[in-house]
């Protein structure tokens, strides 16, 4: 099979040689015999992958890029093959059968040997995977390097991050459009909003499988998929089957509207991110499918054919919960339907997100919550709204996912506040409609009558509205007043933090210093320093063994915030998370957004277990201070430099550089650094003050809660 010659842009070399894009630059305009551009344009030229990577051999830069970025570049060097793919997600898939000790012997084996084992154990479950089986051979002795790369992914970053990069390959060259991904964090929200014990549930269009594997960790065992993407349902098929390894799992490749591989089946629970905004869903050839039970989708309302498919799916009762854009709720085209699904009671619940929570970004996404009509069944009289909009958006991590890349100065959004905060309205709704405790502002049941207007505007925001009768004056004064000292008790804390001296200029009217630097990977292996993760379990753990009651999760978003672990346990499912120490350096493994992205865990945070979204540097502290560390590695141009990845930047730990300075020098920049820590959580907490108590004077002011005083101030007063 022919070779692809590969192309990476000056960003990607940066990656690959553990060096920021301005090093690029200047070995560009420096060297002669750097390589010329092989394609793209003047602004953004691409470089020949091979004669980088001999250029960087020759100058002696050691490539340190991470297990993931090494695959990436395995993959990109040879052509884009859908067979090739297949089977090398079903390599991923036999490595999670190895113990580590057969991982690596498998690693020690010849290139000859290696390719041979691959083909032999791949070739004995590649029938169980969606889509045509590809011809033999498997692998060639050309694989031997990929087949290397995802050996070591896999062991370092586990089996859902090597997936993830071998389906980028094909995702870029496929025609699917208004397809997003769901967030790991988000895909736990939905499954915790679904009724406990649901064994069977379906995703229509589940993309990566995200939705059901979060499904699986609350107790599902017959997982069912569909997407219209071979590559992804593969994707799935393997993710699925390495985080639930005991479920029953079935994905179909095709198009669920047209193409319904599960035509007939009913399900406990259904949970989908359909695509948005598809005009070619089959509005025309499906006009008078049985399934448009409320009425038939116009050719704008795609969304609303994906609800109506979802609900044909469910068992009389069952639950569904489908990720949808905001239009879905308020778009006259689909007013009709709406009014249908919410009169005959099929609407329970639509959630408001934060702009953020989930691509795309800058839209703040709906969660519709739906419950097939039972026959005979409780007349359903209201529906529950929830506006989480005010929750302070993410920059993406935790996505805990999805980070802008541009920087945004939007906060991590608190995911274990909002999930808990939507959970408990949630269930007391359920619980008890009728006497469903509004919360001004966030939360109310709004009764199906007063739903039924010309609009039927399902929007989270119009519903959850506070009227004047909602607020008890008393109440809001008390509120006001409190916030008033707690806002000026923070403001004297950060003016006393602001009092800050004892820095001067390196060299008045010359350079900035400069230093030797080490990567935290030499430091590592010189013993400075432990680089510690989260890391998945892949050899049949029942997932969520972790004990709830054991320890918080450390996530990235505290970081961010400067809060302590806030994270739940029960999330982290079948992982490996070390124990949080006093003096242990904390950095977010998602760059982009608000916050600071490194801290030192205080004693507060110690036996915390770690998120999966955090890298944990365990210092020696006979060499390495630890708010040091912190500074230097939580720099800007330092996170810049150690990330990859395009929409969502991820920080590999091990291309973080640090100064090499004396013990009592670091120490001097540690003092510098925590002062700067201190000051950015009080000033923090006193704007977070501010806003709190300024919503609440102007409410109660425009509500009429709140009065202005009458006191006559002097610049009022006239002339005496």
């Amino acid at each position: 099979m022919p070779e692809a010659t590969a192309h990476v842009t000056a960003a990607e070399i940066s990656r690959i040689a553990g060096v920021t894009r301005a090093t690029v630059s200047n070995w560009r305009r420096r060297h002669e015999d750097f390589p010329a551009p092989s394609g793209g344009t003047d602004t953004s030229p691409l470089y020949d992958l091979g004669a980088i990577q001999a250029w960087l051999g020759s100058r002696g830069h050691t490539q340190v890029a991470d297990p993931r970025e090494e695959l990436r570049t395995a993959v990109r060097l040879q052509a884009s093959d859908p067979d090739r793919t297949t089977s090398r997600m079903g390599f991923v898939l036999t490595l999670a059968r190895h113990s580590p000790d057969e991982t690596a012997a498998l690693a020690d084996l010849a290139d000859a040997e290696l390719v041979a084992r691959a083909s032999e154990e791949v070739a004995k479950l590649l029938t169980s995977l969606p889509g045509p089986t590809p011809e033999p051979p498997l692998f060639t002795t050309s694989d031997g390097t990929i087949l290397r790369a995802l050996l070591s992914c896999v062991r370092e970053q586990g089996g859902s991050v090597a997936l993830a990069v071998l389906a980028e390959r094909e995702l870029e060259d496929s025609a699917a459009t208004g397809v997003h991904g769901t967030p790991e964090p988000l895909a736990q929200m939905v499954a915790r909003l679904l009724p406990a014990g649901v064994a069977r549930v379906l995703d229509p269009a589940c993309g990566s499988g995200a939705l059901l594997a979060a499904a699986s960790g609350r107790g599902a065992t017959i997982l069912l998929g569909q997407d219209s993407v071979p590559v992804q349902a593969q994707r799935a098929t393997v993710g699925l089957r390495l985080a639930a390894p005991r479920a029953e799992v079935a994905v179909r490749i095709g198009d669920s509207l047209r193409a319904d591989a599960f035509d007939g089946l009913t399900a406990d629970a259904v949970v989908c991110t359909p695509p948005y905004g598809d005009r070619d869903w089959g509005h025309d050839e499906l006009a008078y499918d049985p399934r448009w039970a409320y009425g038939v989708p116009g050719r704008a309302e795609s969304e609303l054919a994906w609800v109506q498919h979802c609900l044909a799916h469910l068992v009389p009762g069952g639950r569904a919960v489908l990720i949808l854009p905001p239009a879905t709720a308020s778009r006259p085209s689909g007013r009709r339907i709406r009014a249908e699904l919410v009169r005959g009671g099929a609407v329970r619940g639509v959630l408001a997100l934060p702009p953020g929570a989930a691509p795309p970004l800058h839209v703040g996404l709906h969660l519709w919550l739906l419950q097939r009509p039972e026959p005979g069944g409780p007349e359903r009289k209201s529906v529950l709204f929830v506006d989480t909009t005010g929750s302070p958006p993410p920059g993406a991590t935790e996505q805990e996912p999805g980070t802008p890349r541009t920087g945004s100065p939007r906060a991590p959004i608190d995911w274990a506040g909002l999930t808990a905060r939507t959970l408990a309205h949630w269930e007391a709704f359920t619980a008890d409609p009728d006497r469903f405790a509004a919360e001004p502002g966030t939360a109310r049941a709004v009764p199906v009558v007063d739903l039924l207007d010309d609009l039927v505007d399902l929007t989270p925001a119009r519903q959850v509205r506070i009227y004047r009768t909602d607020i008890d004056p008393a109440e809001l004064y008390t509120r006001t007043e409190t916030g008033r000292r707690e806002l000026t008790e923070a403001a004297r804390a950060l003016l006393d933090s602001a009092d800050l001296t004892g820095w001067t200029a390196s060299a008045p009217g010359g350079p900035a210093r400069e230093w030797r630097t080490a990567t935290a990977s030499d430091l590592a292996r010189g013993g400075a320093l432990a680089l510690l993760r989260t890391v998945p379990d892949t050899r049949g753990l029942e997932p969520g063994r972790t004990d709830p009651a054991a320890a918080p999760v450390l996530t990235g978003a505290d970081i961010a915030r400067g809060t302590g672990p806030t994270g739940d346990p029960a999330e982290l499912g079948s992982t490996t998370a070390p124990v949080v120490a006093a003096g242990d350096v904390l950095v977010r493994a998602v760059a982009g957004g608000g916050g600071p992205m490194a801290r030192v865990a205080e004693k507060a945070d110690a036996g915390a277990l770690l998120g999966p979204q955090v890298h944990l540097l365990r210092p020696d502290p006979d060499r390495l201070d630890s708010w040091f560390l912190a500074g230097f590695l939580g720099s800007a141009e330092n996170v810049a430099g150690a990330s990859t990845g395009s929409t969502v930047l991820h920080v590999a730990p091990g291309r973080l550089r640090v100064p090499l300075l004396p013990l009592e020098e670091q120490r001097r920049y540690g003092e510098a650094f925590r002062h700067v820590h201190e000051l950015r959580a009080r000033a923090r907490r006193a704007a977070r003050l501010a806003e709190e108590t300024a919503a609440l004077l102007v409410g109660g002011f425009t509500g009429g809660a709140l009065l202005p005083s009458t006191t006559e101030t002097p610049a009022d007063a006239g002339p005496a």
